[in-house]
């Protein structure tokens, strides 16, 4: 007995070394894509324009700034007037709501670092509101969207300069309210036009987006697929990013083919229960997943997905990728657009009430 237990023993590092362990990194690439309009509109629509009106009092602080040009809607054209789609802002006034003094006790010391007194400083601060919001319509006159840009019920606080004399604080919003009041209203008049911009861009748009993602790769040296997997990502990696939103995608999959033959021979080749072979397919799922999204093939992304989630490895990233494809197929199907990746040449369009000189390029012909 004492010597078959001690032959037991013997062997237990042994059979853990059998044991293959096997480690995953991130490796991270870049990609780009165009984003889809969550609005429909009419498809012949590739025009804009913007009007702004403001209260008597704000006019002449919005004469020097010019907003109607900072407003932009990606992959559409901007006219002066007449647009397909005709975006109108509200400015209202901007008001002070109440003034109170602020003080700062700053304590003095001497070059030993020992207290010799205190120094009071004073500051104004005045809290105040504005608001602003702007309509989406056609030029037929249909309504599409109400975009809030600013409310009252948002307080912001303006803070004046520091004075060791307590009156000059308490005067100081009232002899530069002029200069004051303009360059608030100019701030909130540009935070509302960025705003604006991002939420038409979103809602109507063809932005471009670059965005950083990964992959798992295998990262342990031993292992018989190391350097096969990272040659694999290295072409993933050089091809995406060479995609570019504003190109078809083409033959980019047929250029990719190997590498996708690759990760799928890897789930034949390592069927095993154990953790080491899990691992292979977990990242083979996961990368397959990844750069099918980015071939705008949702149906494939599903695919991987629930490979992943069957594989019962952190089944967690199948469940999120099968929301992110059918999030994408859904968009394509709303749209009448499936690809993210086409060229929009705006210089082509024309509003409905200028005479055509040219093809517009309509993105959902792609």
């Amino acid at each position: 007995m004492k010597r078959l237990l001690f032959a037991t023993i013997l062997l237990l590092p042994f059979a853990a070394m059998t044991q293959k362990n096997i480690d995953l990194d991130k490796f991270r690439f870049t990609a780009e894509f165009r984003s889809l309009p969550n609005m429909l509109v009419d498809s012949s629509y590739h025009t804009y324009s913007v009007s702004v009106e403001a209260t008597r009092l704000m006019q002449g602080y919005l004469a020097n700034m010019d907003p109607e040009q900072s407003i932009y809607l990606e992959g559409w054209k901007h006219l002066s007037k007449d647009g397909h789609l005709q975006v109108m802002v509200k400015i209202e006034d901007l008001i002070p709501e109440s003034f109170s003094v602020k003080e700062r006790v700053e304590v003095i010391k001497d070059s030993k670092g020992v207290q010799t007194g205190t120094r009071t400083m004073y500051h104004q601060e005045v809290v105040y509101t504005f608001n602003a919001f702007a309509e989406v319509n056609d030029y037929k006159g249909a309504h599409y969207k109400n975009i809030p840009l600013a409310d009252r019920q948002y307080k912001q606080v303006y803070s004046s300069p520091e004075f060791a004399i307590k009156y000059m604080a308490e005067g100081y919003f009232l002899l530069n309210s002029l200069a004051i009041t303009e360059q608030l209203f100019k701030n909130c008049v540009t935070r509302a036009v960025h705003y604006l911009s991002d939420q038409l861009t979103e809602n109507f748009g063809y932005g471009v987006a670059t965005v950083t993602d990964h992959m798992w790769i295998i990262d342990s040296r031993k292992d018989p697929e190391y350097s096969n997997h990272r040659n694999a990502f290295l072409t993933l990696k050089d091809a995406l990013f060479g995609i570019s939103a504003n190109r078809p995608l083409g033959n980019f999959r047929e250029q990719v083919q190997p590498v996708i033959e690759y990760f799928e021979s890897l789930k034949k080749k390592y069927p095993g229960t154990g953790k080491h072979d899990r691992k292979i397919r977990y990242a083979s799922y996961f990368n397959l997943a990844v750069l099918y999204y980015y071939l705008d093939d949702p149906q494939a992304m599903l695919k991987e997905a629930g490979g992943l989630i069957l594989n019962d490895y952190d089944s967690r990233d199948g469940k999120a990728f099968e929301t992110s494809a059918l999030r994408l197929k859904k968009q394509f199907e709303e749209s009448k657009i499936y690809t993210r990746h086409f060229a929009i040449d705006t210089t082509t369009f024309r509003g409905p009430l200028e005479k055509a000189t040219g093809v517009a390029i309509n993105p959902r012909g792609f």
